[in-house]
């Protein structure tokens, strides 16, 4: 076996193959190669690298002891999704099956087919109706260009109301390349603890297409009392986009230069939004904060036991994740070396982004302010069904797993934080008065400035409205490993 990179979006060797009948074998035999080879994908996949393979018993190493009664188990699960699911241990939230890694390789990249509206969902006082707000727009999108801005709230797609029973198939119709959305408006309860939508007349007709998305939405300079305050808005951790050209990891790396040239003290990073991405680039970003902890270790990495037994015999090394002071085109880092950082979260805030909160906060000190984060401190990898040693997909289909392969900790060891990381100063973004992203007077990055000012500040959260996941949060909610070759 060989470990190659550990980092963010992994592809892993699985060879899904048995040994052909021979003539003298029954010939009610069902072969494993082509009657059954994506379930076969699908449970070898798991029993190799499936965090929780011990636990699960039907992912047992002797369940493929005898080649007949394998096969008869396979046959049993044809399908992939309700076998995929059959096989996940009750701790996992977070492992995922896909008919087309094409569409999984772009998701993971920031490649979506998108109007660029993004949103949260919410629940109305009727606990039936549910209405959207929008959180913020992706520049250069349909969305932008029709005037969609953060706060907006609509309530209907189509001319129907969103309820509880079709708010999926309306919001998340693949088939359609453009719907219809009707912007209203909010009345509160008396006591602001949940809202009724108001029906407004305003419809604007979106169109999905293909979106390249810059992690990076807002980097500024913010000067107050005489002290210069970097604000970086970083939406998910993503490296290089080989096919669209992009090094987001470098542009990154600009906007730290940036902000060294100008000599900020202290630094905002905006977290909220983030659902995860690579390990590689939290990792990036660490370093480009700090700058003074190059090659200490940033974080530990804990896998099946299956794999661990290996890579303690054979690579211990690479079970830990350092602090680097290059990029993997080997251009410097530009570093900070800031003892201090401020981080804004939102219960949004997932994986890679508790990853870069987790491994800092030994070396520095981190004030976290906002919400509890998802509480997300496992990894995952791409599995493909390869085929052979030149990493040839199986051309019969197009199946992929996400499943989590590892957790992952700190320094110190800390590593399990089921309710989330929580904050130092907790507020829920408002939908009263959301403000706008970016400007010193919207709420939570005003309260980071407040205490980077020194300013004595009362913090009050009298709204709870009732949120629920969309099927994009439920998918990106991960942290992902590069390149990983086991043979």
């Amino acid at each position: 076996m060989k470990k190659i990179n550990f980092y963010l979006l992994a592809s892993l060797v699985v060879f899904t193959g048995c040994k052909k009948s021979g003539d003298d074998e029954d010939p009610n035999i069902i072969r494993i190669e082509t009657d059954l080879e994506i379930s076969d994908f699908i449970w070898k996949g798991l029993n190799q690298y499936y965090y929780w393979q011990e636990s699960v018993t039907n992912l047992s190493d002797n369940k493929k002891e005898n080649e007949s009664d394998y096969a008869y188990y396979l046959s049993q699960n044809t399908n992939p999704e309700t076998f995929f699911n059959s096989l996940l241990h009750p701790d996992d939230n977070f492992s995922w099956i896909v008919d087309d890694y094409i569409e999984l390789e772009n998701m993971l990249q920031g490649i979506d087919n998108s109007d660029g509206m993004e949103f949260g969902l919410y629940v109305e006082c009727n606990d039936q109706n549910i209405f959207g707000f929008v959180r913020y727009v992706q520049k250069g999108s349909d969305a932008e260009s029709k005037g969609v801005t953060r706060g907006m709230v609509f309530s209907d797609i189509n001319g129907t109301r969103l309820t509880r029973d079709n708010y999926r198939d309306l919001l998340y119709n693949q088939a359609s390349s453009s719907y219809t959305v009707r912007f209203s408006e909010i009345s509160y309860n008396q006591n602001n603890q949940c809202a009724n939508i108001v029906p407004g007349q305003e419809d604007v007709t979106l169109v999905k297409s293909r979106i390249v998305k810059n992690p990076i939405h807002i980097s500024k300079i913010i000067e107050i009392e005489g002290k210069k305050v970097g604000y970086l808005m970083y939406n998910q951790f993503v490296g290089v986009v080989e096919l669209e050209g992009k090094d987001y990891n470098s542009e990154l790396n600009n906007v730290f230069s940036n902000f060294l040239s100008n000599g900020i003290n202290d630094l905002i990073v905006d977290l909220r939004y983030n659902p995860g991405g690579r390990i590689s680039t939290s990792i990036n970003l660490a370093s480009m904060i700090t700058g003074q902890f190059n090659n200490q270790v940033f974080a530990k990495e804990r896998w099946n036991s299956k794999l661990m037994n290996y890579w303690d015999e054979n690579s211990p090394e690479s079970l830990l994740n350092r602090f680097t002071n290059k990029l993997g085109n080997n251009q410097s880092i530009f570093s900070l070396n800031l003892d201090r950082v401020f981080v804004l979260t939102s219960a949004r805030t997932a994986s890679a982004s508790e990853l870069l909160i987790n491994g800092l906060d030994p070396y520095i000190d981190v004030i976290h302010i906002g919400d509890f984060t998802v509480g997300k401190n496992q990894g995952s990898i791409t599995v493909y069904d390869y085929i052979n040693d030149s990493r040839d997909k199986n051309p019969n289909h197009m199946y992929a797993m996400q499943p989590i392969v590892l957790k992952i900790g700190n320094v110190a060891g800390y590593t399990d934080f089921p309710d989330g990381l929580e904050p130092d100063i907790f507020i829920k973004e408002s939908l009263l008065n959301p403000g706008i992203l970016g400007d010193i007077e919207e709420p939570l990055l005003k309260i980071a400035i407040d205490q980077i000012s020194g300013d004595a500040i009362s913090i009050k959260n009298n709204y709870f409205f009732k949120e629920i996941s969309t099927p994009k949060d439920e998918l990106k909610e991960k942290i992902i490993i590069d390149d990983i070759i086991i043979k």
